[in-house]
């Protein structure tokens, strides 16, 4: 199984041997410790639940926390499930570290976009303004949304102003640049989703470019 928590800490540049500059986010890349062992008899497929992140007993609800002691783990902030091919190769309470990657492994890695509040059609959606001269008072607006009396509605999913951000987003197809196993970090070329902080699942890569 390749694939892990982490927590993304910000962002830096590396330099290669041939000199180039590669901008790289730093990712806390564990370590998570399994949580949970489900296959195919007892739950209709194989799966590896992992947690990751300390967090204080009392800000854990008594079932979560009796569901992570009853694997012999320590308590988690963050559970995330993944699913294999065997469940053999695991065992309840054991790290997964940030080891399970290589430099060079292409991954795909998801995380929750940065909430931009409420905003207009135009930055919401990308909308194009009105006129601005000859008295238009139709600038940022969003503009007839509908038709009269036939179908007298909206039709759901009208792009319209609301709150932007803050949704699941995945990138794909993103560079190993560098693993520190000591400190748990991984660097991984670009751009990831989310804030400085946020938490992020990081896989082996399904579309992987030849």
């Amino acid at each position: 199984m390749k694939a892990i928590l982490g927590k993304k800490l910000g962002m830096t540049q590396v330099f290669m041997e041939d000199g180039t500059v590669i901008p790289v986010t730093v990712v806390e890349a564990g370590p998570c410790v399994v949580t949970q062992k489900k296959t195919a008899e007892t739950d209709g497929y194989n799966a590896v639940q992992v947690g990751f992140g300390e967090i204080r007993e009392k800000l854990v609800t008594k079932p979560v926390a009796g569901h992570i002691k009853k694997a012999g783990a320590p308590l988690r902030r963050n559970l995330c499930e993944y699913q294999v091919d065997n469940t053999d190769g695991y065992k309840l309470g054991q790290e997964i570290k940030a080891d399970v990657f290589e430099k060079g492994d292409i991954v795909d890695i998801q995380g929750t976009s940065k909430g931009k509040g409420f905003q207009g059609v135009i930055a919401r959606h990308g909308g194009h303004r009105g006129p601005m001269t000859h008295g238009s008072h139709n600038q940022r607006r969003p503009g007839s949304i509908g038709a009269c009396a036939d179908p007298s509605r909206v039709f759901k999913g009208k792009k319209l102003p609301g709150h932007g951000g803050a949704q699941t987003v995945t990138v794909q197809n993103i560079e190993v640049v560098g693993v520190d196993v000591d400190k748990n970090v991984l660097l991984v070329k670009g751009a990831v989703p989310g804030a400085r902080g946020g938490l992020l699942s990081i896989t082996k890569a399904v579309k992987q470019h030849a």
